[in-house]
C-alpha cells in the first residue's frame, strides 16, 4: 500500500490515500480536434492558446459528458483511486465511463495522484476560481468534447464549476458538488482562525504547487450571476479530518487544536447547509461516510449521485 505525499488541500491540510492501477493513453503530444470528437478514448495534452497546453482524460461515450474537476493541487487521476484499494471498489472515472462520457484534467501546477509533476503548462501562483473557470471553458472548446456538460466538483472544483456554469449557462446540464468549498465557510470563524485556515492551505513558497488566492473565490462566487436551474447534488462529508491524531502529530501549523478544528467542522457544516439552499430544488445528502475526499472514501456515492443527475438530464 503506497502513502502518497501531503499537499495543502481545502478543509484539511494532509491526506494519505493509495494510488490505484490508473491506464493511461497519453501520448504526451497535442491532439488534434478530430480525436476528440467526444466518443474516443483519449489521453493527451489539449493546446488552448497563448502557448499553453492543459492535461486532458475522457473515456466512455454517451452525453451528458461529465466533467470532473479535482481540488486544489489534485490532477485528473485522482478521481481513478480511492482510500482503500484492497477492497476493488470501483473508482468514479471508471464507473461513470460505463454509462455515459467522462472527462478529467490537470489544472496548472496540480500534481498526479502518486506526487508526481503536473502535466498541464504552469502559471504564476496564486491563482482563483474565475482563471480556473476561464481555463475549463478554454479546455473544452479547445478539445471538441461535446455538450451538454453535467459538472462534478470537489472542494476548490465547487467554485471553479459554479463560475463556469454562471458563465455559461446554456452548456451546463447539471452539477454535482463534492464536499464543495463555500464563500460561507469563514463566516463562523474568528480572524486568528481565519488566517490559520489560510495557512493550512498554502504551501511552502519553494514548491511549484497551485495556490489559491481564497479571497478573491470568495468575492468571485459573490459577485457572479446564479447558475441555471439544473438538476443539482451537493454531497457533504460527516466525517471531520481533523482527528485528533492528526492535531498531535505535529505536522500541523502551530494554533491549529481542538479548538479550533471544532470551530472549523461547525463552520464547514453551516456553509454546507447554506450552500444547498443556494440551489432550489437541490437534494443535499450529509449521510456520506466520509471525510473531504467523498470520492475516494466513498465513491459509489459520488457515482450514483452523478448517475442520479445524468438520468434526470436525459429524462
Amino acid at each position: 500500500m503506497r502513502t502518497l505525499p501531503r499537499r495543502p488541500m481545502l478543509i484539511v491540510l494532509a491526506l494519505a490515500i493509495t494510488a490505484g492501477a490508473f491506464a493511461s493513453l497519453s501520448t504526451g503530444r497535442a491532439a488534434p480536434p478530430a480525436v476528440l470528437a467526444g466518443q474516443a478514448d483519449f489521453a493527451g495534452l489539449v493546446d488552448i492558446g497563448g502557448g499553453r497546453r492543459l492535461y486532458l482524460e475522457c473515456r466512455g461515450t454517451g452525453s451528458p459528458t461529465v466533467v470532473l474537476v479535482s481540488g486544489l493541487g489534485d490532477g485528473a487521476d485522482i478521481w481513478n483511486v480511492t482510500s482503500d484499494p484492497e477492497n476493488e471498489r470501483p473508482t468514479v472515472f471508471a464507473e461513470v465511463a460505463t454509462f455515459t462520457r467522462v472527462c478529467a484534467y490537470d489544472r496548472p501546477s496540480t500534481s498526479t495522484a502518486t506526487g508526481g509533476p503536473g502535466r498541464s503548462t504552469p502559471v504564476p501562483q496564486p491563482t482563483s476560481a474565475k482563471a480556473a473557470a476561464a481555463d475549463l471553458g478554454a479546455l473544452l472548446t479547445a478539445s471538441g468534447e461535446p455538450g451538454p456538460y453535467l459538472l462534478a466538483g470537489h472542494s476548490y472544483g465547487g467554485p471553479i464549476i459554479r463560475l463556469y456554469a454562471s458563465a455559461h449557462p446554456a452548456d451546463v446540464a447539471g452539477l454535482v458538488l463534492v464536499d464543495a468549498l463555500s464563500e460561507d465557510l469563514q463566516n463562523g470563524l474568528t480572524p486568528t482562525q481565519r488566517a490559520l485556515f489560510e495557512a493550512m492551505n498554502t504551501p511552502a513558497a519553494d514548491t511549484d504547487a497551485e495556490v489559491l488566492d481564497l479571497q478573491a473565490t470568495f468575492q468571485q462566487l459573490r459577485e457572479s450571476p446564479p447558475v441555471p436551474p439544473v438538476p443539482v447534488i451537493v454531497l457533504t462529508a460527516d466525517r471531520p479530518q481533523l482527528t485528533a491524531e492528526l492535531l498531535a502529530s505535529g505536522q500541523l501549523p502551530a494554533g491549529v487544536d481542538q479548538e479550533f478544528a471544532d470551530a472549523l467542522w461547525a463552520a464547514q457544516l453551516a456553509a454546507q447547509d447554506k450552500l444547498a439552499r443556494m440551489f432550489p430544488g437541490a437534494e443535499h445528502i450529509t449521510n456520506t461516510n466520509s471525510t473531504h475526499y467523498i470520492h475516494l472514501d466513498n465513491p459509489q456515492l459520488v457515482t450514483d449521485s452523478i448517475r442520479q443527475v445524468v438520468d434526470a438530464v436525459r429524462e
